[in-house]
């Protein structure tokens, strides 16, 4: 009798009015105090008002029953399908929808909801996936500025797949920690591709010189994010530049002379075939002959892999005394490059130069600033 008589008032009421009883009705509806029969009789009722023609109507019950988990689950359902305005007041709040009803709503719904879902506190790991999936720039947008999302690294890295040529996107993924070390590196040849392509570059620089101030500042940021990686990420890493052909002796070397083994022995891991613990072994305590037999399995000329056997020496030498830093000069000490003609271990050469002209200039700008503080 109260639901009929609810009915028919509500077919006269004014608007206004009929906002006042269902927000009224899904408060009285939470109310532990209600019995069983007038519990029913409210669903009912609010059902009813899931077809009322104002969107005021429909915006207040949501408003009444959006933070609570003892609201009717068909009734939040189809709230969360409702127009943007009232949609976003039970997507963004109610416990009720569970992480499948979020996933779902977010394959089957237009750009504004799946924005509303990304903004959701707390969002669970399978919602932040889907929308690191399916979601566009905006939307991940939203996802990852929400700070009480649960963001895995695989849904990271597949963000930065997706959009690392967005530079908004792309400055919101390198602020995190979490993002794996093979992911950032994509980000970092983004970013040089950028800069290659901008309009100044291209008028001061020459073809050849942008092509090789880009490769040189990819390896360094590669060895950068080398020496940072965490160790079960170092394969990832190796595999990702490996299949990018940035796995170069010239980054190889780069690794070594700045200290970075791990990286240099899981590198050497994937390129020779052999186990971990194996080639670690040969690196540490190896005699000079297995060591270039190493190199040489890993693709490297017998050129090359004299440079590389060399290093590796003086590598364990700088180790025991415990310096293990500054062998790229060692190493242009032990090589006389005068007269020498052009060639890959040439090149290598001169990369390893640069190297150790950097390292010095690092020096004397530390030696500066202690100075500096002292006076």
């Amino acid at each position: 009798m109260i639901v009929q008589a609810f009915l028919r008032w509500a077919e006269t009421a004014r608007a206004s009015d009929r906002a006042k009883a269902a927000n009224a009705l899904g408060r009285a509806y939470l109310r532990s105090s209600m019995g069983d029969e007038q519990h029913q009789a409210a669903a009912l009722a609010m059902t009813y008002l899931l077809d009322d023609p104002s969107p005021r109507v429909r915006l207040a019950l949501a408003e009444a029953l959006a933070g609570s988990p003892r609201a009717p689950r068909a009734i939040i359902v189809s709230l969360a399908e409702d127009q943007p305005e009232i949609a976003c007041t039970v997507i963004t709040q109610s416990p009720v929808l569970t992480e499948s009803d979020l996933v779902d709503l977010a394959g089957r719904s237009d750009s504004l909801t799946r924005g509303l879902i990304a903004a959701r506190p707390g969002l669970s790991r399978g919602i932040a996936a889907a929308i690191a999936e399916i979601g566009d720039e905006g939307e991940v947008i939203i996802l990852l500025e929400n700070e009480t999302a649960s963001i895995t690294r695989i849904s990271l890295r597949r963000i930065a797949e997706r959009f690392g040529h967005h530079s908004d996107i792309r400055n919101l993924l390198l602020e995190r920690e979490t993002l794996p070390a093979d992911a950032r590196h994509m980000l970092v040849n983004h970013i040089t591709a950028a800069l290659a392509n901008f309009g100044l570059v291209r008028t001061t620089m020459a073809p050849a010189r942008i092509d090789h101030v880009i490769r040189e500042a990819g390896e360094a940021a590669a060895v950068a994010i080398a020496g940072a990686v965490r160790l079960e990420e170092i394969p990832g890493l190796v595999d990702h530049l490996r299949m990018a052909g940035q796995l170069t002796p010239a980054l190889l070397i780069h690794a070594l002379c700045t200290g970075r083994v791990d990286f240099f022995a899981g590198a050497i891991v994937s390129l020779s075939g052999l186990d971990d613990r194996r080639v670690r072994a040969i690196l540490v305590t190896g005699r000079m002959h297995a060591v270039r037999a190493l190199f040489e399995a890993c693709g490297l000329g017998r050129d090359i892999a004299v440079v590389f056997v060399e290093a590796v020496l003086l590598w364990r030498k700088a180790l025991a005394s415990g310096t293990p830093d500054g062998i790229s000069g060692l190493l242009l000490k032990t090589f006389n490059r005068s007269g020498m003609p052009l060639s890959p271990v040439s090149e290598l050469l001169d990369m390893i130069e640069k190297l150790h002209l950097s390292e010095i200039r690092l020096g004397a700008r530390s030696f500066a600033n202690e100075v500096s503080l002292a006076a």
